[in-house]
Protein backbone atom coordinates (compact mmCIF):
# COMPACT_ATOMS: atom_id res chain seq x y z
CA UNK A 1 0.00 0.00 0.00
CA UNK A 2 2.86 2.38 1.10
CA UNK A 3 4.60 2.38 -2.63
CA UNK A 4 1.39 2.59 -4.40
CA UNK A 5 1.27 6.24 -2.39
CA UNK A 6 4.60 6.89 -2.87
CA UNK A 7 4.64 5.62 -6.45
CA UNK A 8 0.60 8.33 -7.10
CA UNK A 9 2.65 10.97 -5.01
CA UNK A 10 5.94 10.95 -7.09
CA UNK A 11 4.37 10.73 -10.21
CA UNK A 12 2.00 14.30 -9.39
CA UNK A 13 5.16 15.76 -8.62
CA UNK A 14 6.75 14.65 -11.27
CA UNK A 15 3.87 16.22 -13.60
CA UNK A 16 3.71 18.83 -11.94
CA UNK A 17 7.49 20.12 -12.99
CA UNK A 18 6.81 19.38 -15.84
CA UNK A 19 5.36 22.10 -17.93
CA UNK A 20 4.10 22.42 -21.60
CA UNK A 21 3.23 25.70 -23.21
CA UNK A 22 1.43 25.87 -26.60
CA UNK A 23 0.38 29.35 -28.33
CA UNK A 24 -2.85 28.38 -30.40
CA UNK A 25 -3.05 31.84 -31.83
CA UNK A 26 0.51 30.73 -33.56
CA UNK A 27 1.83 34.33 -32.64
CA UNK A 28 5.16 34.97 -31.13
CA UNK A 29 5.27 38.02 -29.13
CA UNK A 30 5.22 39.72 -25.76
CA UNK A 31 2.71 41.64 -25.47
CA UNK A 32 4.11 43.78 -22.53
CA UNK A 33 6.20 44.90 -25.08
CA UNK A 34 4.27 45.14 -28.18
CA UNK A 35 0.98 46.83 -28.24
CA UNK A 36 0.89 48.33 -32.12
CA UNK A 37 1.38 47.18 -35.19
CA UNK A 38 1.09 49.82 -38.57
CA UNK A 39 -0.14 48.32 -42.02
CA UNK A 40 0.90 50.23 -44.50
CA UNK A 41 -0.97 49.69 -48.40
CA UNK A 42 0.58 47.73 -50.66
CA UNK A 43 0.42 49.24 -53.91
CA UNK A 44 0.42 47.03 -57.36
CA UNK A 45 3.69 46.85 -59.13
CA UNK A 46 3.45 44.64 -61.61
CA UNK A 47 3.35 44.53 -64.54
CA UNK A 48 0.14 43.00 -65.16
CA UNK A 49 -2.22 44.40 -62.98
CA UNK A 50 -5.33 43.26 -61.12
CA UNK A 51 -7.08 46.52 -59.40
CA UNK A 52 -8.91 44.20 -56.58
CA UNK A 53 -5.95 42.78 -56.08
CA UNK A 54 -4.52 45.28 -53.45
CA UNK A 55 -7.54 45.41 -51.43
CA UNK A 56 -7.94 41.76 -51.08
CA UNK A 57 -4.58 41.18 -50.08
CA UNK A 58 -4.64 43.38 -47.59
CA UNK A 59 -7.52 42.83 -46.17
CA UNK A 60 -6.52 39.24 -45.90
CA UNK A 61 -3.45 40.09 -43.97
CA UNK A 62 -5.41 43.05 -41.74
CA UNK A 63 -7.50 39.77 -41.00
CA UNK A 64 -5.12 37.55 -40.77
CA UNK A 65 -3.21 39.93 -37.53
CA UNK A 66 -6.22 41.16 -35.74
CA UNK A 67 -8.08 37.30 -35.99
CA UNK A 68 -4.09 35.84 -34.63
CA UNK A 69 -2.80 38.47 -31.86
CA UNK A 70 -4.21 40.91 -29.66
CA UNK A 71 -1.82 44.17 -31.51
CA UNK A 72 -3.56 47.13 -32.17
CA UNK A 73 -4.02 48.20 -35.77
CA UNK A 74 -2.94 51.70 -36.22
CA UNK A 75 -1.89 54.11 -38.38
CA UNK A 76 1.03 55.77 -36.75
CA UNK A 77 4.96 55.23 -37.78
CA UNK A 78 5.00 55.47 -33.95
CA UNK A 79 3.58 52.12 -33.70
CA UNK A 80 5.62 49.04 -32.05
CA UNK A 81 5.86 47.21 -35.34
CA UNK A 82 5.21 48.20 -39.30
CA UNK A 83 4.43 45.74 -42.05
CA UNK A 84 5.16 47.99 -45.46
CA UNK A 85 5.46 46.19 -48.87
CA UNK A 86 3.96 46.27 -52.51
CA UNK A 87 2.86 44.05 -54.65
CA UNK A 88 5.50 43.02 -56.69
CA UNK A 89 4.66 40.08 -59.60
CA UNK A 90 0.95 39.35 -61.10
CA UNK A 91 1.53 36.88 -63.96
CA UNK A 92 0.50 33.81 -66.30
CA UNK A 93 2.36 30.63 -67.11
CA UNK A 94 1.44 27.37 -69.22
CA UNK A 95 1.81 24.55 -66.69
CA UNK A 96 0.85 21.33 -68.43
CA UNK A 97 0.40 20.50 -72.16
CA UNK A 98 -1.80 18.55 -73.85
CA UNK A 99 -0.73 15.97 -76.81
CA UNK A 100 -2.14 18.92 -79.24
CA UNK A 101 0.84 21.08 -77.82
CA UNK A 102 -1.77 23.68 -75.90
CA UNK A 103 -1.66 24.21 -72.30
CA UNK A 104 -4.19 22.23 -70.38
CA UNK A 105 -3.56 24.51 -66.66
CA UNK A 106 -2.26 27.55 -66.15
CA UNK A 107 -0.47 28.94 -63.22
CA UNK A 108 -1.20 32.40 -61.89
CA UNK A 109 1.69 33.64 -59.29
CA UNK A 110 1.40 36.37 -57.02
CA UNK A 111 4.43 38.04 -55.84
CA UNK A 112 4.75 40.24 -52.34
CA UNK A 113 7.67 41.92 -51.17
CA UNK A 114 7.18 43.52 -47.45
CA UNK A 115 9.52 45.06 -45.08
CA UNK A 116 8.57 44.22 -41.44
CA UNK A 117 9.75 46.54 -38.90
CA UNK A 118 10.40 46.05 -35.38
CA UNK A 119 10.66 49.40 -33.51
CA UNK A 120 11.11 47.55 -29.99
CA UNK A 121 14.19 45.45 -30.84
CA UNK A 122 16.61 45.76 -33.27
CA UNK A 123 17.89 43.21 -35.80
CA UNK A 124 14.04 42.02 -35.77
CA UNK A 125 13.90 43.93 -39.13
CA UNK A 126 12.70 41.75 -42.28
CA UNK A 127 13.45 42.75 -45.90
CA UNK A 128 11.64 39.76 -47.69
CA UNK A 129 9.66 38.52 -50.32
CA UNK A 130 7.05 35.97 -51.00
CA UNK A 131 5.36 34.26 -53.71
CA UNK A 132 1.99 31.88 -53.78
CA UNK A 133 0.21 30.77 -57.04
CA UNK A 134 -2.92 28.32 -58.05
CA UNK A 135 -2.71 26.62 -61.03
CA UNK A 136 -6.30 26.55 -63.13
CA UNK A 137 -7.82 25.08 -66.29
CA UNK A 138 -7.01 26.52 -69.54
CA UNK A 139 -10.47 25.44 -70.50
CA UNK A 140 -11.56 28.36 -67.94
CA UNK A 141 -11.32 32.51 -68.61
CA UNK A 142 -8.73 34.18 -66.19
CA UNK A 143 -12.27 36.35 -65.81
CA UNK A 144 -14.21 33.90 -64.71
CA UNK A 145 -11.98 32.57 -61.88
CA UNK A 146 -9.48 35.53 -61.06
CA UNK A 147 -11.14 36.81 -58.04
CA UNK A 148 -11.70 33.43 -55.85
CA UNK A 149 -7.96 32.45 -57.50
CA UNK A 150 -6.55 36.01 -55.87
CA UNK A 151 -8.84 35.07 -52.46
CA UNK A 152 -7.16 31.93 -52.10
CA UNK A 153 -3.52 33.20 -52.96
CA UNK A 154 -3.68 36.45 -50.70
CA UNK A 155 -4.46 34.13 -47.50
CA UNK A 156 -1.67 32.25 -48.42
CA UNK A 157 0.61 35.31 -48.86
CA UNK A 158 -0.75 36.80 -45.77
CA UNK A 159 -0.02 33.15 -43.38
CA UNK A 160 3.30 33.07 -45.06
CA UNK A 161 4.36 36.91 -44.17
CA UNK A 162 2.82 36.25 -41.13
CA UNK A 163 4.40 33.34 -39.87
CA UNK A 164 8.05 34.70 -41.06
CA UNK A 165 7.42 38.13 -39.40
CA UNK A 166 5.11 38.37 -36.02
CA UNK A 167 4.56 34.36 -35.72
CA UNK A 168 8.30 33.98 -35.75
CA UNK A 169 8.51 30.78 -37.14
Amino acid sequence: MFKRVFSFISMLVVLNACSISYKFNGAALDYDIYKTIAISQFPIRAALVYPPLQQTFENQLNDMITRQTRLRVVDSNNSDLRLEGEITGYSLSPQAVNEDAYASQTRLTITVRVKYIDNKKEGQDIDQTFSAYRDFSSNELLTDVQDELCTQISKELADLIFNATIGNW
